[in-house]
């Protein structure tokens, strides 16, 4: 009875815009409008001071512990290898995901590892925590989801861009990570947000491809999961956009030491110069590489 009323309503063309406008509204309220105004309030309550006992707190013992230094983002492209790790030890280093693969392979560790999809913290856990890792970083996303070991940093990883279409892929920039890190639709862009707040002037990303190729490895270390998007590499670069916009208000120099790929946004060095392997001036132009 109620299946066919419905096919009846649905019949009259005001009836079922009614109907229509009546159901998306709910989906929007449910899925979009309630998150998105939960996260705020409790981000306004952490602001001003309503929560001291939020977990999120701890990550201000990391506010500004190296300001003006440089450090080097390393993610997980299938540019980066052994030997880039081998060249970086010594160095301050932010690294993530699938980066705990190749341990076995080498003694170079991370100063600082993240990680914030729960799908590939799945298929990662015992890697991870296999391993000795001064500072970890976990999103409350995992968190709120996963039985995890302790000795995390958790940080609020604002998701909401992601439930949402955009014809245009918006995110933002934070200057607190104990208020918010917003998703720029990879963890390089979180460890960005991350690495500021701890006051590098001078960040270098390497092993950032940005290109998810279906016919060739995606990453440094396959560990099971493939982007399938044909829009993942729009939606980062689009974020890329804003980190670098965000770092010229700011003097903050980022720039891209990656072997190749597809980042354009933000001038290119070459790694080995970096290091001084070969005595040469700090930075070289992207014609030089």
């Amino acid at each position: 009875m109620i299946v066919m009323l419905k096919e009846a309503l649905c019949k009259n063309k005001f009836t079922y815009f009614f109907i229509y406008h009546i159901s998306r509204t709910k989906t929007k309220l449910l899925n979009h409008v309630l998150p998105r105004s939960i996260f705020n309030l409790n981000k306004i309550s952490r602001v001003i001071g309503l929560n001291k006992n939020s977990h999120f707190e701890q990550l201000k013992l990391l506010k500004n512990t190296h300001n003006g230094q440089r450090c080097f983002i390393v993610a997980t492209g299938p540019s980066l290898t052994v030997a880039d790790l081998e060249a970086i030890k010594g160095e301050v280093t932010l690294s993530m995901n699938s980066i705990c693969l190749v341990f076995d392979e080498t003694d170079w560790r991370p100063t600082y590892y993240g990680i914030q999809d729960v799908g590939v913290f799945d298929l990662l856990q015992p890697s991870i925590e296999k391993y000795d890792i001064k500072y970890k970083f976990i999103s409350n996303v995992i968190s709120k989801q996963k039985n995890v070991s302790e000795g995390y940093f958790v940080f609020p990883l604002n998701l909401l861009n992601h439930m949402t279409f955009h014809k245009n892929y918006k995110t933002k920039f934070s200057d607190d990570v104990s208020k918010v890190v917003y998703d720029g639709y990879s963890i390089t862009y979180s460890m960005l947000q991350l690495a500021v707040y701890m006051g590098f002037s001078e960040i270098y990303l390497l092993g950032v491809d940005c290109n998810y190729s279906l016919t060739s490895p995606q990453h440094f270390k396959d560990y099971g999961y493939k982007e399938t998007s044909s829009e993942a590499v729009i939606r980062m670069i689009s974020a890329y956009k804003e980190a670098k916009k965000y770092a010229e208000r700011n003097q903050v120099k980022i720039y891209n030491a990656t072997r190749g790929g597809m980042l354009e946004v933000f001038e290119r060095v070459n790694l080995d110069v970096i290091l001084n392997k070969n005595g040469e001036s700090s930075l070289v132009s992207k014609k030089s590489i």
